[in-house]
């Protein structure tokens, strides 16, 4: 049997995982406040509970790094994985928070296509945590994170043109509209760098 003289603290894999999961929850309440008829306070104060719980997801990781000697991986990687996860959930709360402050109650059809990318990165990226553990079969994780950045950019795209290109749309709203759809493109982009720290962690562990 093998001793390990200097035990490392895994609980960080839970607590990763936590984050992860909680992200996924605010993917889905956006699904929900975009959707016909949904009652957009009340989701946006479902949004402010699990920005909450991501947050003390990121302080309890981060005191425990600062409480632990020996960690799984490098601390930085450790402390710019929890930060990167926190960043996610940070743009998803303000898209929603922004939604109801301007009281937005139209969409362009292709805001849809964009919450999608981020209901999927969501659920990668929850399922890609577990494996840190391992740091087995992430390549395809990060890829396909990639992939979706790279594809909701176009959607960011598509909806600048929508805005800026309908005659008919009143300019306040459009520049409304504009910050909501901005948050939603910088929680892709979050994403990506979620996946990158992965990459580089599982590069330093191989």
């Amino acid at each position: 049997m093998r001793l390990r003289l200097t035990p490392r603290e895994d609980s960080f894999y839970d607590m990763f995982a936590d984050s992860a999961n909680n992200l996924v929850t605010g993917a889905r309440l956006l699904v929900e406040l975009i959707s016909d008829g949904a009652d957009r306070p009340a989701i946006a104060e479902k949004m402010r509970a699990c920005e909450h719980a991501c947050d003390e997801s990121t302080h309890a990781i981060m005191r425990r790094l600062n409480e632990t000697f020996i960690t799984p991986f490098d601390r930085e990687d450790i402390y710019r994985l929890a930060s990167t996860l926190d960043d996610v959930m940070d743009e998803m709360e303000e898209a929603a928070d922004l939604v109801v402050l301007y009281k937005i109650e139209e969409f362009p059809k292709e805001i849809v296509h964009m919450v999608e990318v981020l209901e999927r990165a969501a659920e990668l990226t929850a399922e890609a945590m577990p494996r840190l553990r391992s740091m087995k079969e992430l390549n395809e994780y990060w890829i396909e994170i990639n992939r979706l950045e790279n594809q909701g950019d176009q959607v960011y795209r598509k909806l600048l043109a929508h805005l800026f290109n309908n005659g008919q749309q009143d300019t306040l709203m459009v520049m409304k509209m504009k910050q909501v759809i901005d948050r939603l493109e910088e929680a892709a982009d979050a994403f990506e760098s979620v996946a990158n720290t992965v990459e580089t962690i599982a590069v330093k562990e191989s």
